[in-house]
């Protein structure tokens, strides 16, 4: 029969053998286990009216994480008034639009506009000519997850004229 007094000695025992391995362990893993983490407080980074050379409308992007190096994926909470839409362009490494809030049109070069909605997931291809914005008359937010190459996430292109926009 294993008594308490048993179960106290084995919790001595367990406890005096961790000691000792976390005494034996080397400065480098020292340094590995003692890294920070990073924790970006909500409302720590100021919302930002998106660029007009980029965006037609009114739209804000809120900053979520950019990795540092040697990761290269960034991403943003992004808000489409209705009507607003991003410029025509690509990205180097792709580009994943989690849609969290009303109606939203995107339309690859060449395809059809297609609607998404809270829960949708688009995914755009490297290289892939795209623009993604509100519906006419209902808002849209999305966040916008993409990786850098060489620095670069995006490469912007000409505006989504109103005509293109209405087909």
């Amino acid at each position: 029969m294993i008594t308490r007094r048993d179960v106290i000695a084995c919790g001595s025992a367990a406890a005096a053998l961790e000691i000792n391995r976390l005494s034996a362990l080397t400065p480098e893993t020292h340094k590995e286990s003692e890294m920070e983490l990073d924790i970006k407080r909500n409302g720590s980074r100021a919302s930002q009216r998106g660029p007009d050379g980029w965006f037609t409308g009114m739209v804000r992007i809120d900053p979520l994480f950019q990795a540092p190096d040697p990761a290269r994926a960034g991403g943003a909470l992004v808000t489409f008034e209705p009507g607003a839409r991003t410029a025509w362009h690509t990205h180097p490494l792709g580009q994943t639009l989690i849609v969290t809030a009303g109606l939203g049109w995107v339309q690859r070069e060449g395809g059809t506009i297609e609607e998404v909605r809270p829960g949708d997931v688009v995914w755009f291809p490297p290289g892939l000519k795209h623009w993604h914005g509100a519906a006419p008359t209902t808002a849209m937010t999305h966040i916008a997850i993409q990786e850098s190459l060489g620095g670069k996430a995006v490469d912007w292109m000409e505006k989504v004229s109103d005509e293109q926009y209405r087909k």
